[in-house]
């Protein structure tokens, strides 16, 4: 059995006092998470804080990004040893809006999985589409080139140590959620495309939906055969807010 991953992505929010709180919280209420697997993947400012304050507790930590490069001059930018210095677990591979803002390529995702895995960290590889393309019917289309990309240049059983986190950019921080038939079935495409390569990696990979999961909608969410817990956004800012979303995986 896949164990459920709640992953809090925090994007470009916090301060000190903000993140000093929001983790005491999350600490406090983990005796409320029975199944879930927890992590929080923090602005790198706050990745030393983080660090600080969950070490020895159950909840792991990641980044958001990392280079495809291991150091030198490319200034700016985040390594993958450098996330591993700080005992990061998890780094966010591929996010829409690294996609869309920062014209990150499937080639070049691909590639930042790859930098990812020869660190020692778990990817997790952000797929979907975009309204437009979800209206034209090209879904399957667009979640198969970008998976495909990642298991062309890292092979699929590298693609089985990551994580993969199925966004439907239309539902992200819009307020609007697939719904439960929906997401099942782009998840249960995905797990699809990979048994395509491997069955016993489509098998064990977790695929995590990222649309706007919430406290009101992760438990039906996460009761589909196929959704193995949540990479949340909004939802995680709130200590309250996101232990709820964890206990929901709890059965």
């Amino acid at each position: 059995m896949r164990q459920p991953l709640v992953a809090g992505n925090w994007k470009m929010n916090g301060s000190r006092a903000s993140v000093a709180e929001l983790l005491n919280g999350l600490k406090a209420g983990m005796a409320r998470v029975k199944t879930a697997e927890v992590a929080v993947c923090a602005p790198a400012v706050f990745i030393p804080a983080v660090q600080a304050e969950l070490a020895g507790t159950p909840i792991k930590w990641g980044g958001q990004d990392v280079s495809v490069h291991a150091s030198g001059a490319y200034t700016g930018e985040i390594s993958g040893p450098m996330l591993a210095d700080f005992a990061c677990h998890y780094v966010i591979i591929g996010h829409s809006e690294r996609r869309a803002y920062h014209a990150e390529s499937d080639e070049l995702v691909a590639n930042k999985f790859s930098a990812a895995r020869a660190a020692g960290l778990v990817p997790i590889l952000c797929v979907g589409e975009t309204l437009d393309e979800r209206e034209a019917g090209v879904t399957e289309e667009v979640v198969g080139r970008q998976l495909d990309a990642v298991v062309a240049h890292c092979g699929i059983d590298v693609v089985g140590e990551g994580v993969i986190a199925y966004e439907p950019v239309w539902a992200i921080g819009t307020g609007k959620t697939a719904t439960p038939e929906q997401a099942q079935e782009v998840h249960a495409f995905i797990r699809a495309r990979l048994a395509a390569a491997s069955r016993s990696v489509a098998d064990t990979v977790r695929v995590l939906y990222g649309g706007s999961m919430n406290p009101n909608n992760a438990a039906e969410l996460m009761l589909q055969d196929d959704i193995d817990g949540g990479l949340i956004g909004g939802a995680s800012l709130k200590a309250t807010d996101f232990l709820a979303v964890c206990s929901a995986a709890n059965r």
